[in-house]
């Protein structure tokens, strides 16, 4: 039921409800004081992850390999997160310009160069959202988990229904979602922990309004 297979040149785009980011954004401010804090989000598509990301983190850097249609624009343009010559140039071969945290979506099938990626960019940790059959396989056991064991594997009670290229209210699905978190700050084995039910209290209506305003295109950090 879990299994997915999409085209190579697939974009892979399903996004997330916000309020699945605001559960990960409530767990991460336990030990982490993102408002005062960078986050960079590298799939945003079309802001669903973006904008919950900027209730909580003081400033939030926006891109994407594809310029969605809508009124939302990624903020800091288009750009393959996977090759850092792609990058605003403000963060190529500057560290001290790092993101604190990046948190993303990433295509499926792209997740573990995402996690690496990502894993040797950001200052304070790496959050990405993705199927509960990730955490499965030799291979990526091998390449991924063994050599960089997640700090936290926040796996969600109830489901968060994802429907391919839109984001829809009504969805239903049968596969379990699951926020993986590396943190650059936290020296302990990988801990397991359960995202107890969550949507009624972070759901908001205007989370599935189509008339949303772009981001603040103001310079970033």
């Amino acid at each position: 039921m879990q299994q997915r297979h999409e085209p190579a040149d697939s974009l892979d785009y399903f996004p997330t409800p916000p309020w699945a980011t605001r559960a990960l954004c409530e767990r991460l401010s336990l030990f982490s004081p993102l408002h005062l804090m960078h986050a960079w989000e590298p799939a945003c598509g079309e802001g669903h992850m973006a904008r919950p990301l900027g209730e909580y983190f003081a400033q939030v850097r926006a891109t994407d390999i594809h310029d969605y249609s809508g009124t939302y624009r990624a903020q800091n343009g288009i750009c393959n997160f996977l090759n850092p010559a792609e990058w605003p140039q403000d963060l190529r071969g500057k560290p001290e310009r790092a993101p604190d945290w990046i948190v993303t979506n990433p295509p499926f099938r792209r997740g573990e160069e995402f996690v690496s990626t990502a894993t040797a960019v950001a200052r304070s940790g790496v959050a990405v959202l993705v199927r509960t059959s990730f955490l499965e396989g030799k291979r990526r056991y091998k390449s991924l988990f063994e050599p960089k064991p997640p700090t936290m594997v926040l796996q969600f009670v109830e489901r968060v229904p994802m429907v391919k290229g839109r984001l829809q209210k009504t969805a239903s699905t049968a596969t379990s979602y699951c926020w993986i978190v590396w943190s650059a700050k936290i020296r302990q084995r990988t801990q397991f922990q359960w995202i107890a039910p969550c949507r009624s209290r972070l759901e908001r209506p205007e989370d599935y309004s189509e008339d949303k305003e772009s981001p603040d295109q103001s310079p970033l950090w």
